[in-house]
């Protein structure tokens, strides 16, 4: 048993008393067969102490591997899928790893470090005895911009420090997501899976939405994920509708009013959660009421282990579920009190805080600020508007000006005329509801807007 009384992933899913299973659009596996079998095969031992990368390419290779490492190796390091070659190298030298965990997709890549071992989908008798266990350090990467991407180090215990709160999503038999798995959101939705005793359908880079959904629909998804982005596009899908999960999750961006009503909409017998959290603050908490937003009162006290306050404008988080801090560098992680500022703005209306974007991703029209994100949120109110993306554009008088690029709802044969009236409506919504500095000066309909894998959008630097 490791510190704080967290059970091993391979002792939790031996209490899950009835077969649960992993799957992707190419293989399944019974997770819950990894406290008698591995798909590690004899490597496993060979693994124990070791500061181990896990390369594989499949989401569910890399589940199999991390159930089999916590406890065994001394660092799991989770390589997220869109890491570049300089990246890497620069990651293993300063994490020091000496083995690799690969799988059938990725059986060219050895890394020439010492322990090169394969993981498959196809478990075997265990025929080993394992190692005493070890505190495993879990590395994660954080979705980065340019050179070597942040790496941050929690413990299980504090990765699962939310998961062990009563929630909506208790007793899922199962869990589904859009994310991916070697993110922190996605991991956050693979432990609730394996440490609830649930099944789990995993997403596919590159599956297109419908085939995504369809799946979901043949293992019978109860409980699903997503960011919003996630789901305003699966909801552009007609095949959104063989779907009827239980209990509906958003979290990764802002979840605005516009996005919970559709989703209530489309799912009106579903609980409804937006939850908030970062790679390195962990999980803030949970908004269950159907509302954008959160409670005043969330602030100060401490909630379920956590503590938050508001500095300059800004969200800062304390709690069990925080990283211990950034490996390599010199980079303060937390303050000195151990709340890390997560970047992002908050402002209080009334009886509620409301996140209006982040602290580097303002425009600065002639010397006045605008959060892309609130627009967003103004904009998405429209109610045959699907998606926006708020940037900037420069300008020889003001420095820049506000744009937007929108994609609408789908009409067949919608006329040229109706769109000019859309536009014309949007514009009336923002100006009544915002400054006249916010204001989209430019509008533009799109037929689809870029989403990272993060599941994030991908936004244009100003």
């Amino acid at each position: 048993m490791v510190a704080d009384e967290t059970p091993l992933l391979r002792e939790s899913v031996a209490t899950a008393g009835v077969p649960r299973f992993l799957w992707d659009g190419a293989a399944s596996a019974c997770y819950t067969a990894l406290d008698r079998a591995t798909s590690l095969g004899d490597r496993l031992a060979d693994l124990a102490g070791r500061a181990v990368l896990v390369a594989t390419t499949s989401q569910l290779t890399t589940a199999l591997a991390l159930i089999e490492l916590d406890g065994i190796a001394r660092r799991v390091v989770i390589l997220p899928p869109d890491i570049e070659d300089d990246q890497l190298t620069s990651v293993i030298a300063t994490v020091g790893i000496d083995a690799v965990i690969i799988d059938d997709e990725r059986s060219d890549v050895t890394l020439k470090l010492p322990i090169c071992a394969a993981c498959t989908t196809s478990l075997v008798p265990m025929t080993i005895a394992l190692p005493a266990t070890v505190r495993t350090e879990w590395v994660l990467m954080t979705s980065g911009t340019t050179g070597a991407p942040k790496m941050v180090a929690h413990d299980l215990a504090g990765l699962s420090a939310a998961i062990r709160n009563r929630s909506p999503a208790d007793g899922a038999p199962v869990w589904g997501t859009f994310y991916d798995i070697r993110r922190y959101g996605g991991l956050q939705i693979f432990l609730r899976a394996v440490l609830g005793g649930a099944s789990l359908v995993l997403s596919m880079a590159g599956e297109p939405v419908a085939d995504h959904l369809a799946r979901l629909a043949k293992h019978g998804v109860t409980h699903l994920s997503g960011t919003p982005s996630q789901w305003r596009r699966a909801l552009m899908s007609p095949a959104i509708r063989a779907i009827a999960p239980r209990y509906v999750r958003l979290s990764g961006e802002i979840a605005d009013q516009a996005i919970l009503d559709s989703l209530r909409n489309a799912f009106p017998d579903a609980a409804i959660g937006h939850a908030y959290a970062t790679t390195e603050a962990g999980v803030g908490f949970d908004v269950n009421d159907g509302f954008a937003g959160f409670p005043v009162d969330y602030i100060g006290p401490i909630r379920n282990g956590v503590e938050m306050k508001v500095v300059d404008g800004a969200l800062r988080i304390r709690s069990r579920g925080t990283a211990f801090g950034y490996v390599g560098g010199d980079r303060a992680l937390a303050d000195g009190d151990g709340f890390v500022d997560t970047g992002d703005i908050i402002e209080q209306h009334d009886d509620r805080y409301y996140f209006v974007g982040r602290k580097g991703g303002i425009i600065n029209i002639g010397g006045l600020k605008a959060h892309p994100e609130e627009i967003e949120a103004v904009i998405n109110r429209h109610p045959d508007v699907q998606m926006s993306l708020v940037h900037s554009r420069p300008n020889a008088i003001t420095g820049s000006i506000v744009a937007a690029d929108i994609v609408l709802k789908s009409e067949p044969n919608r006329p040229a005329a109706r769109q000019s009236e859309v536009k014309d409506d949007i514009l009336k919504l923002c100006r009544e509801a915002l400054p006249r500095h916010k204001v989209p000066a430019i509008i533009r309909f799109v037929p689809a807007l870029g989403v990272a894998g993060t599941g994030k959008l991908l936004r244009r630097r100003s």
